[in-house]
């Protein structure tokens, strides 16, 4: 659908409200409604502009992991790298802490999950490595470790680990990284 110029404020508006409704209450408990009211708009230019709320959703969680490329660097660091790298991802990205909450309820975000971890790092693992048939295993257990630790952080806000610095963790995960990354199975 092509918009005018003019609908992108109220556009921008609805995205940016429901960014945070997601974020505040999750995919289940987030209503068009209350995304509307907070964007100031009539709820028919929600479902106008994105279709639906699942639709409005998967446009609020859009991004890229945007991975440093762990060839680049010595290969007994790529876990420091990665799991610094992912660190600040989630720290500064509001949608992966949306997709992160709602993932845990809802098919189709789960499915966006694991097809970010498959699709962005398992091509990186396969290089690195040298063996792309081990590289999807590889990033698989290098989401249990991100994932494990952002639900932890962000979502579950356990107080030790909401306590750590980032270097903490960092020094705390970069190992685990590691061995999934370039370890023996």
């Amino acid at each position: 659908m092509a918009f005018t110029d003019r609908s992108l404020p109220a556009r921008e508006a609805i995205l940016g409200a429901a960014r945070t409704r997601f974020a505040t209450d999750g995919y289940d408990r987030a209503t068009v409604r209350a995304i509307a009211a907070d964007a100031g708009v009539d709820p028919s230019m929600v479902m106008r502009y994105f279709g639906s709320k699942r639709q409005l959703f998967a446009r609020t969680a859009e991004f890229d992991l945007r991975l440093p490329d762990l060839t680049e660097v010595p290969p007994e660091q790529a876990g420091r790298v990665l799991a610094a790298h992912l660190l600040d991802r989630w720290d500064g990205d509001e949608a992966l802490q949306i997709l992160l909450r709602t993932a845990a309820t809802d098919d189709d975000a789960a499915d966006r999950m694991r097809a970010i971890f498959a699709g962005q790092l398992a091509p990186q693992i396969a290089t690195l490595t040298g063996d792309p048939d081990g590289a999807a295993t590889r990033a698989g257990l290098v989401a249990t470790q991100a994932l494990g630790t952002a639900l932890c952080r962000y979502v579950l806000r356990l107080p030790p680990v909401v306590a750590m610095t980032r270097d903490e963790i960092v020094t705390w995960i970069a190992p685990t990284l590691q061995r999934y990354l370039t370890g023996p199975p």
